[in-house]
């Protein structure tokens, strides 16, 4: 196989590669870096990458190899993570220039776990400044591959920048009300959102710590279930960590999904924001299913029309993180998050109370949908990629919403696992995504139905006009 082949091979393909010995770990380690190389100067995806400890870890994996040692799953495979996690040794910036000199000496819980089945560093991924806002970046901001000129989608912005551009096999952001599958609908990928408490958010640095959650992005079901598997499990060092044992993600996907129950949320699949290629290709995806022998019906989940609001008021839990800083940097904190930093301050206590428990009243309203049916669908986001537009002005005279995934708060604030995969494309070759949610710890349903879609439709094989 060539070098320059390597970067389009899926992770699993990859690794299968790797023990067969048909790729070398450092081949395929030199393949992403030369692609890095050629492409990140156009696409601002990573903002740290560790050339010289990826190659030297290929060596290692390599070496490991030739005494016949197994790694994992994921041997020799590269991956990159959003810089909101720790890396020992390795620069961490958290998305913002206040951080720039940040150098952990520990490895959050996540990337110790990707190294034990195997996996390598390539780098650190670009992010919104702090991961609590949608668009603004406080380093250059991350670009589409499917067109230069638009978002990636954010938080987690270089996870599907570098994901969706073949410039490292699979990748982990962090999801608060949609920071992953809104990459991953905007980029044309599978995006995972796990259970709360799945994955251990040891060495994470938090915006809101209710909500917070680690997980991957990869180009189909099958990658996705591998690394799920690589970074899900108990963690004594996260008090919210499950106890639960973890299953055998990959092997839920039979590819059958005959009676499976599906729930189309009415009050998100009809949201006036849904523009009609959107709604259009959720409604065709929908269809699939259908004709793969799963049941489907509307469902409602009433308070799921006032989800972002809900979130929106939680949100005092950000600058909690950060009271120094606007007590003493605040000029220094990008005005996006400056701005929302000092508004979600003065959000009195009794709003706060009242979301809380609108949010518990969500939450039942989300599960007791979930005992009627299997998995809830609806549209990822409302709109494909936006255009990138300058920031908006502090006095507020521009007009217009830049988050328009308010449809994937709802399972945020549930606290139940939810993906998104891609499920067409617009008529400007833009991907839309179909989000998926499922009950707690459900992830294997969720996945095998994400599998079965994507065997059965063309859109993961599509690849950006780079």
């Amino acid at each position: 196989m060539k070098k320059a082949d390597i970067p389009f091979l899926t992770a699993s393909d990859l690794a299968g590669l790797i023990k067969e010995r048909e790729v070398s770990p450092v081949e395929a380690v030199e393949a992403y870096l030369d692609r890095i190389e050629a492409l990140n100067d156009k696409l601002y995806a990573y903002l740290t990458v560790c050339r010289e400890e990826a190659l030297q870890a290929a060596r290692e994996s390599e070496k490991a190899l030739a005494r016949g040692e197994d790694l994992g799953p994921l041997h020799g495979v590269p991956v990159a993570v959003k810089d909101q996690l720790h890396t020992a040794g390795i620069r961490t910036t958290f998305g913002t220039p206040i951080f720039n000199d940040f150098v952990p000496d520990e490895d959050a819980a996540v990337i110790s776990s990707l190294k034990s089945a195997g996996a390598i560093l390539l780098g650190k991924l670009n992010m919104t400044e702090f991961g609590t806002t949608s668009l603004s970046h406080a380093f250059e901001t991350a670009r589409n591959p499917w067109d230069l000129e638009r978002y990636t989608g954010g938080s987690s912005s270089g996870s599907g920048g570098a994901t969706a551009a073949f410039l490292c096999a699979a990748a982990l952001g962090e999801d608060t009300g949609g920071s992953i599958r809104a990459p991953a609908a905007w980029c044309g990928l599978v995006g995972l959102r796990p259970t709360w408490g799945l994955v251990s958010r040891y060495g994470l640095r938090t915006g809101m710590w209710s909500m917070d959650t680690i997980g991957p992005l990869t180009r189909t079901a099958e990658d996705c279930a591998i690394i799920l598997q690589a970074i899900a499990g108990h963690d004594p060092r996260d008090r919210y960590s499950s106890t639960l044992p973890v299953p055998d993600y990959r092997r839920a996907l039979d590819g059958n999904i005959r009676g499976l129950r599906v729930g189309v949320v009415k009050e998100l699949a009809q949201a006036e924001a849904v523009v009609p290629e959107v709604g259009d290709a959720v409604s065709l995806a929908t269809g699939v299913l259908g004709e793969l022998g799963a049941t489907v019906e509307e469902i409602s989940i009433p308070l799921a029309s006032h989800a972002r609001t809900i979130s929106d008021t939680l949100r005092i839990q950000a600058p909690t993180n950060y009271r120094d800083l606007l007590r003493h940097r605040l000029r220094d904190i990008r005005h996006d998050n400056r701005i929302s930093y000092l508004t979600w301050s003065l959000i009195p206590a009794l709003a706060y109370y009242k979301a809380e428990k609108l949010r518990a009243l969500l939450r039942r309203q989300v599960l007791e949908a979930l005992q009627r049916v299997d998995v809830l669908v609806s549209p990822t986001s409302a709109v494909p990629a936006l255009k990138i537009e300058p920031d908006q002005a502090i006095d507020g005279k521009k007009k217009g919403s830049r988050n328009p995934w308010g449809l994937t708060p709802t399972f945020s604030l549930a606290s139940v696992p939810a993906l998104s995969i891609c499920c067409g494309f617009t008529s400007e070759n833009l991907p839309i995504g179909l989000q998926v949610a499922g009950a707690p710890f459900q992830e294997e349903t969720m996945l095998r139905l994400a599998h079965a879609y994507e065997q059965n439709t063309p859109w993961h094989t599509r690849k950006p006009p780079l």
